[in-house]
C-alpha cells in the first residue's frame, strides 16, 4: 500500500540520554536507530521541555506547554493547589485551546498511537478525543514494564485504555507483557489494519515508556551488558565524550560541566558490593534501550516489506534529558518515594531488572549521558532540555549527503508545523472546530531541510522554558538561566551556548546589558504564556551537592 503524501512515524523515547545511542556516542547496541541516523539526519541542537508531559503537550500542539495545559506536570502542580489550581494552562491535560496534530490531519490521514499518553488521566482527555482513530496507551506518566501488581492505584498505577475503553490489565493484558514489546505489537496491529486505514497515508506515534524507571528488562538482554559498566559512570562519561566528539556530535574542544552528585560517596569511594549494584542498574538501563531498538527494527521491517519505507518521514526523539532521580521524585512525594519502593519491591541484587524490582540509575550515570551539558531531566540547563533527534526521510538524503549532523537550534514545537508542511495541510489558524485555539509558536523545518533556507529560527527568535521554578530564555546563541535555591544561585546567569555548551562560564558580570535584554524578553514570554512563577519545592527538599572536580 502506498500513498502520494508522506506517512509520518514519530517515535518518542522516555528519558533517553543524549549519548545513549551508538550514533550519538554510546556503547549500547542500537543498530536500527544508528542506521536511521546515519542514513538520515542527526539533530544535536534539538530542545524539549525538561520533563515528559510538558514536552508531549508541545509536540502535539506546536506551542508552549503553558498554553497547552501542562504549565507544570500535573503530579507536581497537585502539591500546590493554591498556586496552580484552576489556572488556565495548568489543567494537567492537553487542553482544548490548542488544535492537536492528529485532530488537524484526520480524516485525510489515518491516525494512531501506541504507548505512553500522560496528557490526561480522565476519559474526556484520552487520545481518542484528540483525533486518534486507534489508540492503546498507558495513561499516567510511568508504569511497570512487566505485568506486576496491576491493582496499584497510587504509587505506580497500571492504567491502560484502548480506543476509549479502560482496560482491566489483569484480565486483558498477557502474562508475558513487556511494555516495549507490547506497544510495538499494538502499533503493528494498527499499522496493518487496512480496513481502518482505507488507503490513506498515516500519522502515527509510538511513545515508549523505556528507558524510564523502574529499570526492568528481559534477563538475556541484561546479561548481554554484564561487565560493561564496571569502571563506573565517570569512566563512561569520558568514553562517551570522546566518541561523540569523533562523530561530530559535539565539538572536540567542548568543555564539559563538572559533575555534581548528591550521593554521599562517589564511585571510587564505594565498596565493591555497591559498585556492583550500581553497575547492574546501568546494565538493565542499557538492556531497555537495546530492547527498544530491536522493536523499532520490527517497525522498519514492516515498512520496508510494505513498500512504504521510502515514503515515510521517521522522527525519533527523547522527551527530555536523562533522569537523575533528584527533582524527579518531587512530583511523586519527595522523600516518601524511596520508602514506597522499599516497602513494595524486591531490590536484592539477583532480582534487579525483574518485574517486582524498582531501581533507577541516579545522577552520576545521568551525567555520563548528558555530558558535556549540565545536569539532566527537570533542569532548565542544557542537560535537561537539549535532546537527541533523528530524522529519516529518503527524499531528503541527496540534499544532505555531504553532512548529516545538524547543529541548528530547533525545538519540539517545530514538529507540528513541519509535519503540516510536508503533508501540505495548513494549520486551521485561531479557530478550530468551533473553538478558539493558539497559533503554533514553532517553525517548520521544511525550507531548511530543502536547503532553500539556512536557518530554522533567525537570531532574533526568543524561546523560553519554565518548570519547577527553573527558568530559561534564549535569543540566538545566548541563554539566560535562573535556577532558584537550593538547586542554584537564585540569580539570573548568562551563557553563550555557541562556545559554552556546558554552561560553565557565567557572562552576567561581563555583559550586564545583554542579560537585562534577555530578562526583559523573559517578562514578555511570561506575560504571553500566562505562566505562574514558582520557587517552592515540597517540604523537606534540600540539595547540597558534591563537586567531582577530576571528572
Amino acid at each position: 500500500m502506498s500513498s502520494t503524501k508522506p506517512n509520518f512515524l514519530i517515535i518518542v523515547a522516555d528519558d533517553l540520554g543524549f549519548t545513549d545511542l551508538g550514533s550519538f556516542g554510546g556503547e549500547i547496541d542500537t543498530p536500527n536507530l544508528d542506521a536511521l541516523a546515519n542514513e538520515g539526519l542527526k539533530f544535536t541542537g534539538f530542545h524539549t521541555a525538561s520533563a515528559c508531559s510538558p514536552t508531549r503537550s508541545m509536540l502535539l500542539s506546536g506551542t508552549d506547554n503553558h498554553l497547552a495545559g501542562l504549565g507544570q506536570m500535573a503530579e507536581y502542580a497537585r502539591n500546590f493547589p493554591e498556586k496552580f489550581g484552576g489556572k488556565p494552562g495548568y489543567e494537567g491535560y492537553l487542553n482544548f485551546r490548542v488544535a492537536a496534530l492528529p485532530e488537524i490531519l484526520t480524516p485525510e490521514y489515518y491516525t494512531f498511537i501506541s504507548g505512553k499518553w500522560h496528557l490526561g488521566l480522565d476519559e474526556p482527555y484520552w487520545p481518542d478525543k484528540r483525533g486518534f482513530e486507534q489508540s492503546f496507551t498507558l495513561l499516567p506518566g510511568a508504569g511497570n514494564h512487566f505485568k506486576y501488581d496491576t491493582s496499584e492505584k497510587e504509587f505506580m498505577p497500571f492504567i491502560y485504555q484502548e480506543n476509549g475503553r479502560r482496560l482491566d490489565p489483569e484480565k486483558e493484558l498477557p502474562d508475558d507483557f513487556y511494555s516495549t514489546d507490547y506497544f510495538t505489537t499494538k502499533f503493528l496491529e494498527y499499522l496493518k489494519n487496512d480496513e481502518k486505514r482505507k488507503g490513506r497515508p498515516f500519522l502515527s506515534f509510538l511513545t515508549y515508556t523505556a528507558p524510564h524507571w523502574p529499570l526492568q528488562a528481559p534477563a538475556e538482554t541484561i546479561n548481554k551488558y554484564k561487565g560493561f559498566y564496571d569502571k563506573g559512570p565517570l569512566a563512561l562519561r569520558k568514553e562517551r565524550l570522546a566518541k561523540a566528539a569523533n562523530l561530530g556530535i559535539i565539538a572536540k574542544d567542548a568543555v564539559p560541566h563538572l559533575v555534581e552528585t548528591k550521593e554521599e560517596k562517589a564511585w571510587d569511594e564505594l565498596d565493591k558490593e555497591k559498585q556492583n549494584i550500581s553497575a547492574r542498574k546501568m546494565e538493565v538501563y542499557a538492556a531497555m534501550v537495546d530492547e527498544m531498538d530491536k522493536n523499532i527494527g520490527r517497525i522498519i521491517n514492516q515498512l520496508k516489506s510494505s513498500g512504504e519505507y521510502d515514503n515515510t518521514v521517521i522522527l525519533f526523539l527523547s522527551d527530555n534529558g536523562a533522569e537523575g532521580m533528584l527533582l524527579e521524585a518531587l512530583p511523586f512525594g519527595g522523600k516518601s518515594f524511596a520508602d514506597k519502593i522499599t516497602n513494595k519491591y524486591n531490590n536484592a541484587f539477583t532480582n534487579i531488572g525483574k518485574g517486582d524490582s524498582f531501581v533507577y540509575y541516579g545522577d552520576l550515570w545521568a551525567q555520563a549521558a548528558t555530558a558535556p551539558r549540565y545536569m539532566y531531566k527537570m533542569w532548565a540547563t542544557e542537560g535537561g532540555i537539549n535532546c537527541p533527534l533523528i530524522m529519516h526521510y529518503p527524499k531528503l538524503a541527496k540534499a544532505w549527503a555531504a553532512q548529516n549532523v545538524v547543529h541548528e537550534f530547533t525545538t519540539v514545537m517545530d514538529i507540528l508545523p513541519t509535519v503540516l508542511d510536508f503533508a501540505d495541510v495548513p494549520h486551521p489558524g485561531k479557530h478550530f472546530k468551533g473553538r478558539e485555539v493558539h497559533i503554533p509558536k514553532g517553525s517548520s523545518w521544511a525550507s531548511f531541510l530543502n536547503k532553500s533556507s539556512n536557518k530554522v529560527h533567525d537570531d532574533n527568535t526568543v524561546t523560553g522554558w519554565e518548570l519547577f521554578g527553573q527558568r530559561a530564555i534564549r535569543r540566538g546563541n545566548y541563554k539566560a538561566l535562573y535556577v532558584p535555591k537550593p538547586f542554584g544561585s537564585g540569580e539570573w546567569e548568562l551563557y553563550d551556548l555557541s562556545k559554552d555548551l556546558g554552561e560553565t562560564v557565567d557572562l552576567s558580570g561581563e555583559q550586564p546589558r545583554l542579560l537585562d535584554e534577555l530578562i526583559n524578553h523573559w517578562a514578555i514570554y511570561s506575560a504571553e504564556t500566562g505562566l505562574i512563577e514558582a520557587n517552592e519545592y515540597p517540604e523537606g527538599t534540600e540539595y547540597f551537592p558534591k563537586i567531582i572536580k577530576d571528572a
